[in-house]
């Protein structure tokens, strides 16, 4: 079976515009938004290797400078095994990637996160 590893180019400028988002909120300080930003780029970004990669990533920067042991030390494993997950098309759907949910657990996609992954012609791969 073979995995398309690049985000999708219609899927893209909705990724985008969530981790720029992410950027204007955390240089606002307004960090619980900023971290809203993260999960949504987490969750467009999930059955994608790079994209899912980078997303952790950020996360655990922001753990980082947030000073959150628990989100620091969640990140690692999940940095590590994410991408990999994407790659073989085994990742929990919906889920927002943070240290404070399970990290193989599913949930439901909210409404306006189906739209774009409606308009853009992306289905969501289940586990």
């Amino acid at each position: 079976m073979k995995f398309n590893t690049s985000l999708s180019e219609r899927l893209k400028p909705y990724f985008t515009k969530e981790l720029a988002q992410y950027k204007v909120q955390y240089e606002l300080g307004n960090f619980l938004n900023a971290w809203s930003h993260l999960e949504r780029a987490h969750i467009l970004g999930q059955q994608y290797p790079s994209a899912h990669t980078l997303v952790h990533w950020k996360m655990l920067l922001f753990g980082i400078k947030i000073k959150n042991r628990k989100e620091i030390v969640g990140q690692i494993p999940r940095l590590i095994f994410g991408g990999v997950k994407s790659f073989v098309g085994t990742i929990p759907i919906g889920n927002p990637g943070g240290a404070n949910v399970p990290p193989l657990k599913s949930f439901p996609i909210e409404k306006e996160l189906q739209l774009i992954f409606k308009t853009a012609g992306v289905s969501i791969r289940r586990e």
